[in-house]
């Protein structure tokens, strides 16, 4: 009895840490991450190879379509909704034809809602602490006891 009663409190604790949401929930990346400026390096006429050492190998590549790559990155924040890139890349006879996708597509006031939270609202006196300069002890003098050799 004394073991069931201790099994139902330790269960009644876990469901209240996770009902006042203390569980931490990691961000969840997978797939390709690209970077935009080796994306930009991409040209019509590269082969399959120079593509490949660029931006490395696909994520989806079907043997039905051998001209087709397809990049794929998921990321969820937090336990959050689930945001899907992908970059298709069209080859003809080894050779890059296309580029289509959504790979960098961010909504812009989304971003700059983002980033307001860094942001002081108040004013900042960004010189204030500074010990670089500025001291009323200006002379460049050594206070007594040090002879300014370390």
């Amino acid at each position: 009895m004394h073991k069931l009663i201790r099994t139902l409190g330790s269960a009644m604790l876990a469901l209240s840490v996770v009902g006042c949401g203390l569980v931490y929930v990691p961000d969840v990346q997978q797939g390709n991450f690209l970077d935009k400026k080796d994306v930009d390096q991409l040209k019509p006429g590269m082969t399959k190879h120079q593509v490949l050492v660029l931006l490395g190998s696909p994520s989806v590549h079907t043997p039905f379509n051998d001209n087709r790559w397809d990049y794929v990155s998921t990321r969820q924040h937090r336990g959050g909704p689930i945001t899907i890139r992908t970059f298709t890349l069209t080859f003809n006879n080894d050779t890059l034809v296309r580029t289509e996708g959504d790979f960098f597509a961010q909504d812009a006031e989304k971003m700059l809602k983002a980033t307001e939270k860094y942001h002081a609202t108040y004013p900042v006196d960004e010189t204030q602490g500074d010990k670089s300069g500025g001291s009323s002890d200006d002379s460049g003098s050594t206070p007594p006891g040090d002879s300014g050799t370390p």
